[in-house]
């Protein structure tokens, strides 16, 4: 199994609400332009910025943005640093994450929206079938 999917499946997705899986799951969709590579958030995080309402988000922070209700960019900030943080606990290594963000700025759109969709779907999937 790719690394990337790997962290995704064992460190990102289980930090992640079902609000926040189905939001990512219905950009991916929708290719919604608010979904973005390459970055965390727009504006990004910088001072200054903080008290920003967000525009765009990477797949992290669009689950924060519009899973959860996190609107200004310090949030989402903090929350992408949470969400990663406890990735990187998962694998005890630091900067796991980077393998699923990596994979997720570096991939073609249509690409990363299709094998990311598979696993979002996978995820909550999962969660419905541990809950019964």
């Amino acid at each position: 199994m790719e690394q990337w999917r790997r962290v995704w499946r064992d460190g990102v997705a289980p930090h992640l609400s079902p609000a926040g899986l189905h939001a990512l799951q219905n950009a991916l969709l929708c290719n919604d332009s608010r979904l973005m590579q390459g970055a965390t958030s727009f504006p990004p995080p910088v001072d200054g910025l903080g008290e920003c309402e967000v525009g765009r988000a990477c797949a992290i922070g669009y689950c924060g943005w519009q899973g959860e209700g996190l609107s200004r960019v310090d949030e989402l900030d903090e929350y992408f640093a949470r969400i990663c943080d406890e990735a990187d606990l998962a694998f005890q290594e630091p900067a796991a994450c980077r393998f699923f963000l990596n994979w997720f700025d570096e991939t073609p759109r249509a690409e990363m929206r299709r094998e990311l969709l598979g696993e979002v779907t996978l995820a909550l999937a999962t969660r419905i079938q541990r809950a019964a």
